[in-house]
C-alpha cells in the first residue's frame, strides 16, 4: 500500500491562528497534527511505503470545482492583504443568498459568497496545502489506474489529505474543506466509481457534485442531520436527481450510534455498492466516528473501526481511501492503523 503524504499541509498553519479578526477565538481542531499523528503510526507499523505525492496539475481540480472558485481560492488571502494592509486570516462576515443579483468584487463580499461557515480560514498558505492534499488523492487515483485488476488482492492506496475535502462543493467551501479531494479523484478515475463516506458529518459537497450523475454511487452514513452539522444535507429522502435520481443515499444515524446499529447500516451501504458494480471504490474516511471525538457524537469503539474496514475490503475492489475528518489527537494513529490493516493482503 502507498501512502501520499505531503509536507505541504503545514502551510495550512491553523495551530499558529488564537483569534478571528471579528476578536472571536478560532477553536478549530483541524491542525497539522491530525496529519502527523496518523503518518507516525503508520510508518511505526510500516504498513506501508510513504510517498510524496505527484503533481497533476490544476486541470483535474476544474474538473470538479468552477474555475472562477478555484481563481478565488488562489488569490484571495493576497486580494484581503492588498485591500486591509494587515497579514490576517481571511474569514467570511457576511452571507448572502445565492439569488444576489450582483457580486462585488470586495474581498468581504468574495468571501460570504463561496463560504458557508465561520471556522474556515483562508491563511497565506491555505491555497498551497490543499492543492497538495488534492495531488495526494490524485497520486493515490493513479495508483489504481496503472496497476493491473486483481479481484483476489485489489490495489488499494491511502491518502492522507490534509485540509480534508468532503464539505467543499462546485463553488463553496467550508467544515474545514476548500477542494473536494474524493470528488477529484473520482473525476479523474473514471466512471463508474462509488464513493462511500464514513465520516461523522456528512458529505455534502460530494453530494452536491455528484447529484444529477449516474454514473457515480454516493453513499454516506453520518450523524442525523436534525441533530449536528452540517444540518441543511443529509436526510434519506435525498436520492439524487434527473439523470442521477436513485444514485445517491444517505444514511442518518442519531448521536450515541455504537458499533452494533452502525455495522447493520453499513451493510445496507456495501449491498447498494455491491449491485452498483463500480470499476473503482473510494472510501471517505472519517475517524470522528470514534467514541470521545471532541466534535463527534458516535460511540464506534477501536474494534468497530476494524470491522467497518474489514466489510468495506470484502467487497475486493481497487480502493482508494482518503482522510477526511478525525479529531481526537492521540487516537488518530491507533484509528488509522485498525482501518487500514484489513486493506493489506
Amino acid at each position: 500500500m502507498n501512502i501520499y503524504y505531503s509536507p505541504k499541509h503545514f502551510l495550512h498553519a491553523t495551530d499558529q491562528l488564537d483569534v478571528k479578526p471579528s476578536g472571536h477565538r478560532y477553536t478549530s481542531m483541524e491542525l497539522p497534527d491530525r496529519a502527523i499523528s496518523i503518518l507516525n503510526a503508520l510508518e511505526t507499523e510500516q504498513l506501508g511505503a510513504v510517498v510524496e505525492p505527484s503533481d497533476f496539475g490544476i486541470d483535474p481540480l476544474g474538473s470538479v470545482h468552477d474555475t472562477e472558485f478555484l481563481d478565488f481560492l488562489k488569490t484571495i488571502y493576497q486580494k484581503n492583504l492588498d485591500y486591509t494592509g494587515k497579514p490576517n486570516p481571511v474569514f467570511p462576515n457576511t452571507f448572502p443568498t445565492r439569488s444576489i443579483h450582483y457580486l462585488s468584487k470586495h474581498p468581504d463580499s468574495l468571501v460570504g459568497y463561496y463560504c458557508f461557515d465561520v471556522d474556515s480560514p483562508i491563511m497565506a498558505g491555505t491555497w498551497e496545502a490543499a492543492y497538495w492534499s488534492a495531488q495526494c488523492a490524485l497520486s493515490g487515483a493513479q495508483d489504481l489506474i496503472s496497476n493491473p485488476s486483481n479481484p483476489k488482492c485489489p490495489v488499494v492506496s491511502y491518502a492522507l489529505c490534509r485540509p480534508p475535502g468532503h464539505h467543499a462543493s462546485r463553488d463553496t467551501y467550508g467544515g474545514y474543506c476548500y477542494l473536494n479531494n474524493a470528488a477529484i479523484a473520482a473525476c479523474y478515475l473514471g466512471r463508474p466509481v462509488a464513493i462511500l463516506d464514513i465520516d461523522y458529518h456528512h458529505g455534502n459537497g460530494t453530494q452536491e457534485i455528484f447529484y444529477s450523475d449516474a454514473e457515480v454511487l454516493f453513499c454516506s452514513i453520518h450523524v442525523d442531520p436534525e441533530q449536528d452539522y452540517p444540518y441543511f444535507w443529509g436526510s434519506s429522502n435525498e436520492r439524487g436527481e434527473s439523470a442521477g435520481s436513485g444514485y445517491n443515499y444517505n444514511w442518518p444515524l442519531p448521536i450515541g450510534t455504537q458499533d452494533h446499529t452502525y455495522l447493520n447500516t453499513l451493510d445496507q451501504a456495501l449491498a447498494v455498492i455491491a449491485g452498483f458494480a463500480p470499476k473503482y471504490l473510494i472510501v471517505s474516511a472519517g475517524f470522528d466516528i470514534l467514541s470521545g471525538d471532541p466534535i463527534g457524537g458516535f460511540q464506534i469503539s477501536l474494534d468497530g473501526i476494524s470491522q467497518i474496514a474489514k466489510a468495506i475490503a470484502e467487497l475486493n475492489l481497487p480502493t482508494l481511501i482518503i482522510q477526511e475528518g478525525g479529531y481526537q489527537l492521540p487516537m488518530l494513529g491507533k484509528c488509522a492503523v485498525q482501518f487500514l490493516c484489513p486493506f493489506i493482503k
